[in-house]
């Protein structure tokens, strides 16, 4: 491998590619000011800022004086680095060191009027802080209620939508979001938006004050605000019109009076206006960077530190990667030249770990394949070999003028010619359905004439062997399959029964419905299957009787054609056996599916 297109040098050029870049930064960042530390440090005062003053905002919404805010102060302060006081609006001190009455404030602590440059998204379109709750809040006991109703309507619209969550607003009242508005007033979320005392004389007033508002202006149609204060025009039954018809009124002087009312309304359960001031406890630290020769030499020795670390982590690192990769590279060449058995150790959980693994199930996977490879073609050949021999061995026997071709003669060759075309038949099929290709042709089937056909044909063939065959189905059932196919399927297992059940035995159609599904069982009274020879039974070539015996070993491919058969009915087969009582061999089938045309 060229050194150019080793992954070690592709590491390694990396790696010192990245510590030029670091070393030209750290050089860069050396011969700047500060000016990145200096925006961190605004960036925290703006924090900062931010976190006090929504802090303070709270206390104001949820109080209505400030007695009391010593304490929260002293803490911002401590949290901060920062000094805090607070003033009312004619500087009169609240708490806090007091300031010079010529000193601008910081920022305003009005939660009905909110500074929309620093807490727009909090506040919203009317600026009124949502933690203010005033008498709207629910009592303790309403609480629990809403709460409850809440559960049980959100249960109810997951149920039926799956989506839907519950909101606590300041006031404690619930309300579902995120769900169809049909879907909740099915579940009768209407429950969660009842007024009730002793809320119900707030919104009454607020009510009032909104329509005394609009109506200063010209007759107006009648707001109404529901329990989360959203309004909306009623719709009621048609009216005789007065003298002067009230006209809707605009969205934006609704939104003017209700604000303008809540105000009003809430201004008592909060805390009076207060002025913010806000400053530095000690001096700022200097933004010069000082390049002396001792710290040029400090940044020239931490730029090697830097450049020899990352060449021996790329090493490291390189090494590590690139020889599991040449064991797997040394591995597939073997591989390639017949070696069966070569395997590589797997040394870690990560990329080149789970690609180790890959490469061992594969070698496994193939051994097993040709492995089943080898037995297959020894397995056909076997099977061509016995019929094509007894046919040659016959015709021999003519020639030579030991046998004469009278009937018996000419059966026993047409027996032998037609299990040499059965066994090229289930070839065909199996190839047929590795490649693909396998065709089905569904039409509606009735299944209990279906098997009762299949009985007609095999009857002969049982009632020669003393074998009681017989059909028996739950109903009338019908479904979309292929009836040749579906015919073959069943018939190669009541055959491969027939072959395995001793005279006096019994062998058993049954056929039933299981939800959208049919069942179909094939059950005998034969010598059954070993438990760990269950597994195998739907494996090519394999025989549960291994002695090749052309009544009971049959030639393997049956129970796979079976297999194949009802999987392109996109169905499955399994098998369950108990020994010395018999097996039953079950097909499930859906009973309508889309067929590939």
């Amino acid at each position: 491998m060229a050194a150019r297109r080793s992954i070690l040098v592709r590491l390694l050029a990396g790696a010192v590619l990245i510590a030029l870049c670091s070393i030209a930064a750290t050089a860069w960042l050396a011969a700047r000011s500060t000016t990145v530390a200096i925006q961190e440090q605004q960036g925290q005062a703006l924090a900062d800022d931010a976190k006090i003053y929504n802090t303070l905002l709270e206390y104001a919404a949820t109080h209505r004086t400030w007695q009391g805010v010593d304490g929260l102060l002293t803490k911002l302060g401590k949290d901060t680095g920062r000094q805090i006081s607070l003033s009312l609006r004619d500087h009169t001190p609240i708490a806090g060191k007091p300031v010079p009455d010529t000193r601008k404030p910081s920022a305003f602590i009005d939660p009905l009027r909110l500074d929309p440059n620093l807490v727009a998204a909090e506040g919203g379109g009317d600026l009124i802080d949502p933690r203010v709750a005033g008498p709207f809040a629910l009592t303790p006991a309403q609480r629990t209620a809403y709460n409850a109703v809440a559960k049980e309507v959100l249960e109810c619209v997951q149920g039926r939508t799956g989506q839907g969550r519950i909101e606590v607003g300041s006031t404690g009242r619930p309300e579902i979001l995120d769900a169809p508005e049909a879907t909740v007033a099915g579940c009768q979320g209407d429950r969660l938006a009842l007024i009730e005392p002793p809320q119900l004389k707030a919104y009454d007033q607020l009510q009032k004050d909104v329509t005394r508002c609009l109506n200063a202006r010209g007759p107006k149609a009648t707001i109404k605000l529901d329990a989360y204060l959203n309004w909306s025009i009623p719709s009621g039954p048609a009216q005789e019109a007065p003298a002067v018809a009230p006209v809707p009124p605009t969205t934006e002087a609704v939104e003017n009076c209700l604000t303008n009312a809540r105000r009003d309304l809430l201004k008592p359960y909060v805390a009076p206006l207060a002025l913010l001031f806000v400053s530095s406890q000690g001096s700022s630290a200097s933004a010069e960077f000082d390049l002396s020769a001792a710290n040029q030499k400090r940044i020239a020795g931490v730029a090697a530190a830097i450049l020899g670390i990352t060449v021996l982590i790329a090493v490291l690192g390189g090494i590590r990667l690139v020889q599991p990769l040449r064991a797997l590279t040394k591995a597939s060449r073997q591989m390639t030249s017949g070696d069966e058995e070569i395997r590589v150790r797997v040394r870690g959980k990560d990329e080149i770990g789970q690609l180790s693994l890959a490469f061992n199930e594969l070698a496994d996977s193939r051994a097993k394949t040709e492995s089943l490879r080898r037995a297959m073609v020894s397995d056909i050949a076997h099977e061509l070999r016995t019929p094509l021999s007894n046919i040659r061995g016959w015709l021999e026997a003519v020639e030579d003028g030991v046998a004469q071709p009278d009937q018996a003669f000419i059966a026993s060759l047409s027996e032998e010619a037609a299990l040499l075309q059965h066994i090229i038949d289930d070839l065909r099929d199996l190839a047929t359905a590795d490649a693909g290709n396998l065709r089905i042709h569904p039409e509606r089937v009735y299944l209990g004439l279906l098997l009762e056909q299949v009985v007609a044909t095999y009857l002969s063939q049982a009632e020669h062997a003393e074998i009681t065959l017989s059909s028996a189905t739950d109903g009338d059932i019908e479904l979309d399959a292929d009836p040749v196919r579906l015919r073959q399927a069943i018939g190669n297992l009541v055959a491969n029964a027939l072959r395995f059940t001793p005279a006096g035995g019994a062998v058993r159609i049954d056929a039933r419905r299981e939800g959208t599904d049919v069942l179909i069982d094939v059950t005998d009274t034969g010598a059954g299957i070993a438990a760990e020879d269950l597994p195998k039974v739907f494996d090519r070539f394999w025989r549960a009787e291994q002695s090749r015996n052309r009544h009971t070993g049959g030639s393997g491919l049956g129970l796979p054609i079976v297999r194949s058969l009802i999987e392109a009915h996109h169905g499955t087969t399994s098998a369950t056996s108990t020994p010395d009582q018999g097996s039953t061999f079950t097909l499930r089938l859906p009973t309508s599916s889309n067929f590939p045309g």
